[in-house]
């Protein structure tokens, strides 16, 4: 007989593998995950030498819901041999580096993850209430079928390119999402242009900062926001990313939450103060002697037109205070410019059975459940694609386990994993 497992996962991010995680001692539950990439990779094209993680080493995949778990980033480290020069170098932010081996090492040794499986179709058989998860070995093209009573999406975020520079992608545009691929088409360029100021921007900016001598290119950084701001890490300002705010967030009118969560852009697309303060370090050392580095970092500047002739690539681009217009020349252009939810293809069988808002989005309830229709018994789960309906904390690594555990307690039917009630000393709302 066909397997039914409890629960099917489509992709292998850090946050089902978290799932993933957190479901493998749990008895009784069945789970499997699917992944096309040939194995598990986080952000490779930004595994820059000397970045960190924005969150500390505890936010990892299973240690702020279970401490003890064998998955935990300290038991990685104690597998590798690793605990005592961890303890002595008293970094509580982890290489990038470091955690995407934490996260390979976890998801090659986790039975319930499939690496090289795409998955092409969830569909759902009224008949026998489940679902059937259609996947494709991306070598051999064989399919198979999963059969799940849930499913969950970890899919991901796709990187954002303005429409501007839509038609433009290739060696001279290009997204921050694959710099360590492209860094070596930069080379032979005389200008450099990165659009953007969140964290990759600035880390992008700084690598470009440490090679500008040796390739001899001038940098130049634009950003509409109204500054190069620091990130909000204050103790009392990290309180938005607990399940605190979040359960205060759903109370919020859907009207409230879209005009609330643009407004926080320093909690979650600004860059850190560190990376920020190294940039000036860099600027600051090379203008000794009088010396003014060819460098032009830019706030509240929008581009707003682009094309590419035989000299290069001109940006329209319009100063957003002054309300002046002016153009841009310039030989290759780093697009810092985030990353967006998406409904993925393999839910195309599933679109009228999705109750969606009037924005086109997932309705999503306090256990990340979407809103079905009543012919559906089964339950969909999103990861990572709620942010307008749970605010700020949705990509955020160190909410990550939390969610995973409200996951599964649901798909379980009880508490798997007990979670605390109370997290912050903010009062968010009135009760």
């Amino acid at each position: 007989m066909t397997r039914v497992h409890d629960l099917v996962g489509v992709g292998i991010g850090p946050f089902n593998l978290s799932l993933a995680a957190l479901a493998d001692p749990v008895e009784d539950l069945s789970v499997a995950f699917f992944d096309a990439k040939p194995e598990f990779s986080w952000h490779s094209g930004l595994l820059i030498d000397g970045t960190t993680l924005q969150v500390p080493f505890l936010a990892d995949l299973t240690t702020l819901v279970d401490p003890t778990s064998r998955w935990s980033f300290l038991s990685y480290l104690r597998e590798h041999e690793r605990l005592f020069p961890f303890y002595f170098a008293e970094n509580f932010h982890i290489s990038r580096r470091e955690y995407d081996h934490y996260c390979r090492w976890v998801a090659e040794s986790l039975p319930s993850c499939r690496f090289g499986h795409r998955v092409t179709e969830v569909r759902w058989d009224a008949d026998d209430e489940v679902f059937h998860v259609e996947a494709e070995d991306v070598q051999t093209a064989r399919r198979e079928t999963a059969v799940a009573r849930n499913v969950v999406l970890g899919v991901g975020t796709e990187p954002v390119v303005p429409q501007p520079l839509r038609g433009l992608l290739g060696k001279e545009v290009f997204h921050a999402s694959s710099y360590l691929e492209r860094l070596e088409s930069l080379r032979g360029a005389e200008d450099v242009t990165v659009i953007g100021s969140g964290q990759s921007g600035a880390e992008v900016v700084l690598d470009l900062l440490r090679h500008q001598e040796e390739m001899g290119w001038r940098l130049r950084w634009l950003t509409r926001s109204q500054a190069f701001a620091p990130m909000e890490y204050s103790k009392l300002g990290l309180e938005h990313f607990t399940p605190d705010y979040t359960r205060y967030f759903r109370t919020l009118p859907q009207e409230t939450r879209d005009r609330v969560v643009p407004a926080q852009w320093q909690l979650y697309k600004a860059s850190s103060a560190g990376t920020l303060a190294e940039i000036h370090d860099v600027l600051y050392e090379r203008s000794i002697g009088g010396r003014f580095p060819d460098v032009t970092l830019m706030p509240n500047v929008a581009v707003t037109g682009a094309h590419q002739d035989g000299c290069g690539l001109e940006l329209a681009c319009h100063h957003i205070e002054q309300d002046r217009a002016f153009d841009v020349r310039t030989d290759r252009v780093v697009l810092a410019t985030g990353y967006s939810a998406s409904t993925p293809s393999c839910l195309h069988s599933l679109t009228d059975v999705i109750d969606w808002d009037d924005r086109g989005r997932y309705q999503v309830d306090d256990h990340y459940r979407l809103a079905l229709s009543d012919e559906v018994t089964g339950e969909v789960y999103v990861q990572n694609a709620e942010m307008h309906s749970h605010g700020v904390g949705a990509p955020d690594l160190g909410l990550g386990a939390h969610r995973a555990a409200v996951i599964l307690n649901s798909v379980s039917g009880r508490d798997a994993y007990a979670l605390p009630q109370r997290n912050a000393f903010t009062t968010f709302g009135v009760e």
